[in-house]
């Protein structure tokens, strides 16, 4: 289970509980969204076990999306027993992610 899919009715259930989750805003028709995803996809197989990694397409999901003010995408937020500690907008490198969720450099 590398990448979960959520939707407006499934999403604050996928990231409640303990851990770290990361969560990509994203939307099909977005060319940064398609550069970011075989980022995400490896950080997501590395990491598996360790961090939940999910993904919201905004025009699926208007509701989740306004909830988090996702006004660019692709948009990165990063939830940590399941409160929001992190948002960013545009592509975060693979090392920049390893680093917001381990909080340790390469």
């Amino acid at each position: 289970m590398a990448i979960q899919h959520a939707t407006d009715q499934n999403f604050n259930q996928l990231v409640q509980g303990n851990g770290v989750t990361v969560v990509n805003f994203w939307a099909s028709w977005c060319g940064p969204c398609r550069m970011y995803a075989p980022i995400l996809e490896a950080f997501a197989n590395e990491a598996e076990g360790k961090v939940s990694v999910i993904k919201v397409n905004v025009d699926e999901n208007p509701v989740t999306s306004a909830q988090y003010s996702i006004m660019s995408i692709p948009s990165t937020l990063i939830f940590q027993n399941s409160t929001l500690k992190y948002k960013e907008t545009g592509i975060l490198p693979a090392r920049t992610l390893r680093t917001l969720v381990t909080g340790e450099a390469e």
